[in-house]
């Protein structure tokens, strides 16, 4: 989060997105926020989650986008944790800072069950994983905003991919490897399987519940991409950490493409680009780390884990994961 952010927010910020939303000051409980201030609450016997983020970060429009689109995949059967409006009617309140921008509270309905544990990750669980994902896009192929003004960004617009604010000087290589992909990405078709994306769908925003049943929430960097692009993102993310994450892959790619398939097509055709849409998210959570933390002293076990050899391997080209293509088909 950027420290003008943290700077500007205060318990009076906190009291009014209460009132907005009649939370009473027993029913609500701080949790764990990367770029926004989170809660949990209950009212009238239900459990919610209160999101708190600025104006300075994404528009209202841009958050309203975000609701809409939550609303309408739910609407058409997706897992996802639908946005709730206040009393008042809104989706999205907006608080004065005093600074001249807004806090923008936004609730939403708080997802049944847990987060994913290792014992999980059985072929059902990766098949039912994939088939979530599918619905989405099912329903966001043919999804057009409730307002035009609401529209979110393409995953190239400059609220996406701030490489270059990110990185100093001193990271040219790795910002002109960006650079590099950003034109070979730009060649790609945008067909009926470019449409509106999670792109960060992975174990950490979504629950499961005692009936295998997932859902999804933390839609902040939902854009505008390619249905491979967010399949990428989850691949990313799940291989990450493995002992062997090349193994990993062509174990978990068929399991998830089997369940993908069963509510949404999938082009193998597509396979080829996977290691272009790994290397985007690769240099874009480089570029945030380098942001986030302290370089010589990172807190995070995963975060020091992640940067460790990560500046050379991006600036040889070195590949995020080694796979045959064809073996991750089912």
């Amino acid at each position: 989060m950027e420290r003008r952010i943290k700077e500007r927010y205060s318990d009076a910020v906190l009291r009014a997105a209460m009132e907005r939303y009649d939370i009473a000051a027993s029913q609500i409980h701080l949790l764990d926020g990367f770029e926004s201030f989170m809660y949990s609450f209950d009212r009238g016997g239900n459990a919610y989650i209160l999101r708190i983020g600025h104006s300075l970060r994404r528009s209202p429009n841009l958050i309203r986008g975000e609701v809409d689109f939550i609303n309408a995949l739910a609407g058409g059967g997706a897992g996802v944790a639908r946005a709730v409006p206040s009393p008042r009617g809104n989706l999205v309140e907006l608080i004065e800072d005093g600074a001249g921008e807004h806090f923008l509270a936004t609730a939403f309905v708080r997802a049944l069950g847990r987060p994913p544990q290792s014992a999980d990750w059985t072929p059902e669980f990766v098949q039912t994983y994939g088939q979530t994902i599918g619905r989405m896009h099912a329903v966001s192929s043919t999804y057009t905003p409730s307002n035009l003004a609401w529209q979110r960004p393409h995953w190239d617009d400059p609220i996406m991919l701030e490489i270059e604010v990110l990185l100093p000087p001193s990271e040219s290589i790795v910002i002109e490897r960006h650079r590099e992909l950003q034109q070979h990405l730009a060649t790609l078709p945008r067909d009926r399987d470019y449409c509106l994306i999670h792109q960060d769908a992975h174990g950490g925003n979504f629950f499961v519940d005692d009936n295998g049943r997932f859902t999804f929430f933390d839609f902040d960097d939902c854009c505008y991409g390619w249905t491979a692009y967010d399949i990428a993102m989850v691949l990313f993310y799940a291989a990450s950490g493995q002992p062997d994450p090349d193994a990993f892959a062509a174990q978990f790619m068929p399991d998830f493409l089997r369940g993908y398939t069963r509510e949404y097509p999938f082009d193998p055709a597509w396979l080829a680009e996977l290691p272009h849409f790994l290397k985007l998210r690769e240099i874009d959570l480089y570029a945030v780390i380098h942001r986030s933390f302290d370089l010589d002293n990172i807190s995070d076990p995963w975060a020091a884990r992640f940067m460790r050899g990560r500046k050379e391997r991006i600036e040889q080209g070195a590949p995020y994961l080694i796979v045959d293509p064809l073996a991750l088909l089912p």
